[in-house]
């Protein structure tokens, strides 16, 4: 019985302590544009106007005051089925050299598919000198679980996430790009401290691993760190703090289940990273960010997180690495959220996934 309570506290930190409170103060929400085809992703350039991209192939420069937009040329072709598209799009956080933007997308090759990263110089309204820098090999004939987030650390490194494209097993194979979060210098090349770059058996990319399909990354603004968010199966959804060579799990252990309600595996594994915190029933979280601007004092330091099945903005507060409260924000909406940043003006900036998506601002009320 006292090992029994025992292995219950050491559990009790994964678990949430909480229930969801209901938003005491939900934000003002203006609606800059609804003539969205189903956009995935947002980056704010230097000069105030936003990028968005959406999945069939199209990228856009917004103006925030009037919600005007102008189609960039020189975006690669991509393979837009089902999940598949033009994925994440990211501004270099320096601008020294130009105003450098990063795409990822799901483009075809030999056997299928797969998860590209690219960049190229925006000017006027055209990327040029385009270049892919990386494919997450191997090609899969799958249109699911493509991942795609990207998000730079305090040092200047590229993170990239990866899906597992709907073959967990693969997120356990280190020679294997697919179920992982990677690694990369601004231009592609691979950090000589990546954890696996001296085994001939494993991608040198590869950072962490053991991931279903991630869709959400964002640097904690104190640490550096990049924190990534997950998908799980039916329930099992979880927040990540990728770490060197560590292994995150999917699928030998989660919270999730089968969809059609077995177990997959057990919740706790030796030598596994267990998530910061998960959702069970699952939200579907899609895009996150920290807040840190003096705009807003109440949301200092909060995560915001998109939700796509449960149809709301996760507000998430935070003591240390410990999520410690959650409101959910929009739910009467019933908004597919895909994507939420912070904008230099401090307001929050979201996209959401519809036909008609929309790109609104979040102010406080």
């Amino acid at each position: 019985m006292f090992r029994a309570r025992l292995a219950l506290l050491i559990l009790l930190p994964l678990v949430p302590l909480f229930a969801v409170q209901p938003a005491l103060a939900e934000p003002a929400v203006e609606t800059i544009t609804d003539e969205l085809h189903h956009p995935w992703a947002l980056t704010f350039l230097a000069d105030g106007e936003l990028l968005v991209t959406e999945r069939r192939g199209r990228l856009w420069r917004i103006d925030p005051a009037t919600g005007e937009r102008q189609a960039i040329e020189g975006v690669p072709e991509v393979d837009h089925r089902n999940q598949g598209g033009l994925l994440d799009v990211l501004a270099h956080p320096a601008h020294a050299d130009g105003q450098w933007i990063y795409l990822t997308w799901a483009g075809r090759c030999d056997g299928g598919n797969a998860t590209h990263l690219g960049r190229g110089r925006l000017e006027d309204n055209r990327l040029v000198d385009f270049k892919t820098l990386h494919v997450a090999t191997p090609c899969v004939d799958s249109g699911i679980h493509f991942g795609s987030r990207l998000a730079f650390d305090r040092d200047g490194l590229l993170f990239m996430t990866v899906g597992d494209r709907g073959e967990r097993n693969r997120a356990q194979d280190l020679a294997d790009h697919n179920g992982s979060v990677l690694r990369f210098h601004d231009d592609g090349r691979i950090p000589a401290d990546n954890p696996f770059v001296d085994r001939p058996d494993a991608e040198d990319a590869i950072f962490s691993y053991g991931h279903r399909n991630p869709q959400g990354a964002a640097t904690h603004p104190q640490t550096g760190r990049v924190w990534i968010h997950e998908h799980g199966p039916r329930g099992g959804d979880e927040i990540n703090i990728p770490a060197a060579g560590e292994n995150f799990g999917w699928p030998i252990q989660t919270y999730g289940r089968e969809y059609a309600g077995p177990e997959i595996a057990p919740d706790e594994v030796e030598g596994v990273t267990g998530p910061l915190h998960h959702w069970t029933p699952s939200i579907a979280p899609s895009g996150m960010t920290f807040y840190d601007h003096a705009a807003a004092p109440d949301w200092q330091g909060n995560l915001f997180v998109g939700a796509l099945v449960k149809r709301h903005l996760a507000r998430l507060q935070l003591d240390g690495e410990r999520v410690v409260s959650e409101e959910r924000w929009l739910e009467e909406r019933e908004w597919r959220i895909r994507d939420v940043e912070v904008g230099p003006d401090g307001a929050l900036w979201v996209i959401t996934d519809h036909a008609d998506g929309r790109l609104l601002r979040l102010t406080p009320d």
